[in-house]
């Protein structure tokens, strides 16, 4: 009977150890916004996508946009600089 519950007990930790690391592991998409230069103006980008939310003429107006978002999902935005460079990071996240 003791093999039968060191079995049990390798089994249970097995378990643990997946559930674990699945859960370590996970990391959910972020809502971050980024304001980049894109063509003749300027967009805003969330974190990790490749496309574009929005295109704007004026980085005022993609910042604008971008902390209307960055408040709504409790967020950073993240402006860049013409260069490609961060120039500042507001954080929303409450």
């Amino acid at each position: 009977m003791s093999k039968g519950k060191s079995w049990l007990r390798i089994l249970i930790d097995l378990i643990e150890v997946f559930i674990n690391s699945k859960t370590s592991n996970k990391r959910g998409r972020t809502w971050h916004q980024h304001v980049v230069p894109h063509e003749e103006g300027w967009a805003v980008r969330r974190e990790g996508n490749k496309r574009v939310t929005s295109k704007h003429r004026k980085q005022s107006t993609a910042i604008r946009k971008a902390k209307s978002l960055a408040k709504k999902y409790k967020a950073d935005v993240i402006i860049h600089r013409a260069s490609g460079g961060i120039r500042e990071r507001i954080s929303y996240n409450d």
